[in-house]
């Protein structure tokens, strides 16, 4: 069997925790710079808040219906993230973390348990431990598994949070209610498209011809499907620590329509990237430069441009993938246009030690006891005490944050007092 465990409105209940005048609140979280909602509670939902509403246009709806909008507090959410995993783990050892605020659990030689008492413990253990609420979803496979956490999720009196599909009835009842768009894996587009050929749920779509689904869809549906008629095909898969891309993409604090000001925060974007590629023991082949500019202000020329460079051999130095920020800046830069965002990806990650060498290409051997250098100064004293000569010696990147709560359980200085 396997289990989905979802935190309720995850970032809005990390507040809740330390602020209970919060409980039964609507409470919306805002992206970096407090720019638009990415995450509500059910209460502002309830009131007609969108997902993505830029803060700007929604405050007088904010204040006229009393909804907390606070800044997002990243510090506090990937603590309390990583209690509610730890929690997870004295269940089984089998664990699939498959976002920050959810995983996926196989219980294996469990025959003999009762899975909704152990739901229910599972979900009280996390509530006493941490005060955040969840949803336990069981079932034979990954994707009945969320289908059974949106029952537990939608029905949370009937079900006390927790749902168990453990019989065929259970599973065709589970299906003909959950909406094919609302079905995991199933996209915008290819609902669309199967809504089109008369699948409304989710039921609907496991009554297609298997020859149908493999011709007009790719194999990932293919499975799917046998996932949702209940036979294993979707497999755990083992939490992967090492990522497969890395970005740094961020708002300016100001519009920038100068490049001296751009070239120098996109040099301290590659240069963060390269500090991530080095941290987790990677490099890379490919970076991909973005710059645009702010779209919400109608009345300005708007332009969008990235660029990308193949590396000709892979690289986590910060000396080497700021030069390639800075060329590809110089490439899409557009005089006149007022920038409000830039963004440095870098992919084709392999591991450090293992890697292609090009004969007539190689790397300044220099580089790496260079970088290990500034690594190990920048963590002794904080702060990125070493930087490039690109980079402004005397600024360092601050989001705007004008409603953060204090980070709780991640600075001393904020720990709560009790008197």
């Amino acid at each position: 069997m396997f289990a989905l465990v979802d935190c309720n409105n995850f970032y809005a209940s990390c507040e809740r925790v330390f602020n209970p005048n919060l409980q039964g609140k609507p409470i919306a979280i805002l992206s970096n710079n407090d720019g638009c909602v990415i995450s509500r509670s059910d209460e502002a939902k309830a009131l007609g808040l969108p997902m993505g509403a830029p803060i700007f246009k929604w405050e007088a709806f904010c204040k006229a219906n009393n909804i907390h909008v606070l800044s997002s507090n990243y510090p506090l959410y990937g603590d309390m993230s990583s209690r509610v995993m730890n929690i997870l783990k004295q269940f089984t050892p089998d664990i699939e973390i498959y976002s920050i605020d959810e995983s996926f659990l196989e219980f294996k030689g469990f025959e003999d348990y009762n899975l909704n008492d152990y739901g229910l413990q599972i979900r009280t253990r996390i509530l006493k431990w941490t005060g955040i609420p969840t949803s336990v979803g069981m079932a034979p496979t990954k994707a009945l598994s969320k289908v059974a956490n949106k029952i537990a999720r939608k029905f949370p009196k009937e079900t006390k949070g927790v749902y168990v599909i453990d019989s065929e009835e259970k599973r065709i009842k589970a299906l003909k209610w959950i909406k094919i768009k609302d079905v995991w894996g199933i996209g915008l587009r290819l609902s669309k498209r199967l809504i089109a050929k008369g699948c409304l749920t989710a039921y609907d779509f496991t009554q297609l011809p298997d020859a149908w689904v493999k011709t007009n869809f790719s194999v990932v549906e293919s499975r799917l499907k046998r996932d949702l008629e209940g036979l294993p095909t979707l497999k755990l898969d083992e939490y992967d620590t090492i990522k497969k891309a890395i970005a740094t993409t961020r708002s300016f604090e100001y519009t920038y329509s100068d490049i001296h000001n751009i070239k120098e925060r996109v040099s301290t974007f590659a240069t963060i990237c390269a500090e991530k590629l080095r941290k987790q023991g990677s490099r890379c082949h490919v970076i991909n430069v973005s710059l645009s500019s702010n779209r919400h202000k109608i009345g300005l020329e708007q332009h969008r441009a990235s660029l990308s460079i193949n590396l000709s051999s892979p690289t986590n130095s910060s000396l080497i993938l700021s030069t390639c920020a800075v060329s590809a800046v110089k490439s899409i830069f557009k005089e006149g246009i007022k920038y409000k965002r830039a963004g440095i990806v870098v992919t084709g990650l392999v591991p450090e030690d293992s890697f292609q060498l090009n004969l007539f290409d190689a790397q300044n051997p220099k580089h790496q006891p260079l970088m290990k250098s500034i690594d190990f100064l920048n963590t002794k004293y904080k702060g990125n005490t070493i930087k490039l000569a690109s980079q402004d010696l005397k600024r360092t990147w601050k989001m705007r944050q004008e409603r953060l709560s204090p980070r709780y359980t991640t600075n001393i200085n904020d720990i709560i007092v009790v008197k």
